[in-house]
């Protein structure tokens, strides 16, 4: 097996602290959107876990949504769950808060760490994907493994 990049090897290493046995896998094709993803690890959309970050528009604090790959966010909803409005990260606030670029963020292992929300969708599935520090880098777990590892708040945040 060939080694992982430093990024998703860095990720490897914090999963390896959680003692779940949870293994990134890297793909020779992109995981970047949540259809690559799927496609890759031959799950459905709605399995992949995508990590979304946000700037709370007052304390400029990070917020982390863990979403459904089937869903776009409600960022209304997600303002109004944390008490202030949020609005879209550039890459250069994602990479400085996350310590990773977008594409590949995974839930855990922030620089700076971030308020969590977490999709309520995900909830009812056995098993979800998450990206693992790069753009081609996955690994899966459960839900209520999700919630464990970034101490994330379970709410409704899909549009629509």
């Amino acid at each position: 097996m060939a080694a992982l990049s430093p990024s998703a090897q860095r990720v490897q290493e914090l999963l390896d602290r959680f003692g779940h046995g949870h293994a990134v896998v890297e793909h020779e094709g992109s995981t970047r959107t949540s259809e690559d993803a799927a496609n890759a690890v031959g799950c459905a959309v709605a399995q992949i876990a995508k990590s979304l970050i946000f700037r709370a528009k007052d304390t400029g604090r990070p917020v982390l949504v863990v979403a459904s790959g089937a869903n776009r966010v409600d960022e209304k909803a997600v303002g109004r769950l944390i008490g202030e409005k949020i609005e879209r990260a550039d890459p250069d606030f994602v990479r400085d808060n996350t310590g990773f670029a977008i594409g590949g963020v995974p839930p855990i292992g922030h620089a700076v760490p971030p308020l969590v929300l977490i999709d309520a969708d995900l909830m009812a599935l056995e098993t979800v994907w998450a990206a693992a520090g790069t753009p081609n880098a996955v690994f899966r777990l459960t839900p209520a493994q999700l919630v464990g590892m970034t101490g994330g708040r379970v709410e409704t945040v899909r549009k629509g």
